[in-house]
């Protein structure tokens, strides 16, 4: 495969492009043959190690987000359908298999293998991607039963559900004590509030009810439970439902549930921008840079910038219409996954990678974490492209696509020359790049379908326009 399999994107900054670019040249090698280890785009997308073939729920949920933008040459779908596959009669899905055996993968600090309950998320935005209603029908009946089997599981007589720290995959963040994790909470109504999506879009009011109700019941104990007013927090809890010390970026799975209210989420969004909270040079780092425990070398999750949690962080920022505010991170995020891309002063080479530094250039020091794994992982794709393309399509470029909807959102802070090429949305192939003319700024459309484009150039204008079959172009003067 080459670049052209795939859509182009147009920025003003090369370098951006060339990352989009090499991102996408290096996936292909980690789709592999489950049985026999070997490259194939039939197989699963993993990251091998040490001879293993592990399949994790966390990364394949995180990768269906930029998977989608493949162009179909890979099967988004493919290894959230090997989870399906594996559920138990009792609705159990555990976090990780070994695909040599099929086997799960369970360690003692997750004796239940619990993964972050994310599924609806990604089956939502898979939809949008492709329009394809037949599938959720055919998934919806896993979905139920698993959240059934979590809520008769994990859920306790206050609301909230008990499970291990360890679930959140951060396992050496500063959590001791924790019963009641806010993540998984807020993972739990994330997952309730795209269960009440998917069933009002096969029109099933009852499906609908059922997980808009438990959605609201978990979001009202999140907020009466777990919030602190005086920090403007949300916190994990103990045994005794007392809330613990340490700020952790798992706090901002709420703004991605959409469970604080607008004053509530302004003072989490001051907790980003505070250099002594989240606001570190690279943002974000795990845990707060307050927290006696916040390494400068970023020691796991005591201090390192993950992207996977980046993403989910932005992608909440969007919630509440942050919008300048989740591009501008997204491209100092960018900017230091870029630098780190570079030969070192050893002259190592760079690469793309797990985990990096919070406060300087360069990815995390390497350590061992309590489960022994090595970290940070090296041209950790699996979630690290998560950076590279879907950021990028999606926040420095500013594109947000529904094809069921027929529509395409532009939304850009100010006039660059940027945009996008032959992006596939199903039977229709569509190219949106913004330039300069010497009639002004024009944006040239080329698309084989009809589409409803939506410019948003934010605080100045805002319009919606029809897109025809075939070429055209727009003065944003004129508009």
């Amino acid at each position: 495969m080459n670049k052209h399999d795939f859509p182009q994107i147009h920025f003003y900054d090369q370098d951006f492009v060339d990352i989009y670019n090499k991102t996408w040249s290096w996936v292909s090698s980690f789709w592999l043959n489950p049985k026999t280890g070997e490259q194939d785009t039939e197989g699963l997308f993993i990251y091998p190690e040490n001879d293993k073939r592990i399949i994790n729920q966390f990364e394949s949920i995180f990768s269906s987000f930029f998977l989608v933008y493949s162009n179909r040459n890979f099967d988004v779908c493919r290894n959230i359908d090997y989870f399906y596959a594996r559920q138990e009669p009792n609705g159990a899905i555990r976090c990780k298999y070994d695909v040599t055996t099929d086997q799960p993968v369970i360690d003692a600090a997750n004796p239940d293998g619990l993964g972050l309950p994310l599924f609806a998320w990604a089956e939502f935005n898979l939809y949008h991607k492709s329009a394809n209603k037949r599938r959720i029908k055919e998934v919806i009946p896993y979905l139920q039963k698993y959240m059934t089997w979590l809520d008769t599981s994990f859920k306790q007589e206050n609301g909230l559900y008990a499970v291990p720290a360890a679930v959140s995959t951060m396992v050496n963040a500063p959590r001791k004590n924790v019963v009641y994790p806010v993540d998984f909470n807020a993972c739990m109504a994330i997952n309730a509030s795209y269960m009440s999506a998917l069933g009002d879009i096969l029109n099933d009011k009852d499906l609908s009810f059922q997980y808009k109700r438990m959605y609201f019941s978990i979001k009202t104990r999140i907020n009466s439970l777990m919030w602190d007013n005086d920090t403007g927090f949300y916190y994990d809890l103990d045994a005794n439902q007392k809330q613990l010390p340490a700020k952790t970026i798992a706090a901002y799975w709420t703004m991605l549930a959409e469970i604080p209210n607008a004053d509530k989420a302004d003072c989490l969004v001051a907790h980003l921008n505070d250099p002594k909270s989240f606001g570190t040079e690279h943002p974000f780092p795990c845990i707060s840079a307050d927290n006696p425990k916040f390494s400068e070398d970023g020691n796991g999750y005591c201090g390192s910038v993950i992207p996977a949690f980046n993403f989910m962080v932005i992608k909440g920022l969007e919630k509440y219409a942050q919008y300048e505010l989740a591009r501008e991170c997204a491209i100092r995020h960018l900017y230091y996954v870029l630098e780190a891309l570079m030969p070192n002063e050893n002259k190592e080479p760079g690469d793309l990678w797990e985990a990096y530094l919070p406060n300087k250039e360069g990815h995390a020091k390497p350590s061992k974490l309590p489960d022994g794994q090595i970290f940070p992982r090296k041209r950790y794709l699996i979630t690290a492209a998560l950076s590279t393309i879907a950021l990028m399509i999606e926040n420095v470029i500013g594109l947000s696509i529904s094809l069921p909807r027929k529509t395409v959102d532009w939304i850009i802070p100010n006039l660059e020359i940027m945009g996008i090429e032959n992006l596939s949305l199903k039977r229709n192939l569509i190219t949106i790049l913004s330039n300069k003319s010497n009639r002004g700024w024009e944006i040239q459309m080329e698309s084989e379908k009809l589409y409803y484009f939506t410019i948003n150039i934010l605080d100045q204008k805002k319009k919606t326009l029809p897109i025809p079959s075939g070429k055209c172009s727009m003065l944003i003067d004129k508009l």
